[in-house]
C-alpha cells in the first residue's frame, strides 16, 4: 500500500502534514516526545476502533442479524 493511498489527497490534512514533516531539524529528545504522543494517539485510536466494533456486535444481536 502506498503512502499516498493512506493519507488522501487534502493536502492541508494533519495527518498529511505530520507524515511529511522534515524529522532532521528534531533533536532525540523531541523525537522522543513526538514518538510518545504518537503512541498516546494510536492508543486512543484502538480505543475508538473497539467502541464502535463493541456497538456495531451490540446492535447486531439486538437486531439478530
Amino acid at each position: 500500500m502506498d503512502l499516498d493511498d493512506i493519507l488522501g489527497s487534502r493536502p492541508d490534512d494533519p495527518l498529511t502534514a505530520l507524515v511529511r514533516e522534515d524529522l532532521d531539524r528534531l533533536s532525540v529528545a523531541e523525537l522522543e516526545a513526538r514518538i510518545t504522543a504518537l503512541e498516546g494517539e494510536i492508543a486512543r485510536s484502538r480505543r475508538k476502533i473497539e467502541l464502535a466494533s463493541n456497538t456495531r456486535a451490540s446492535a447486531d444481536a439486538l437486531f439478530k442479524r
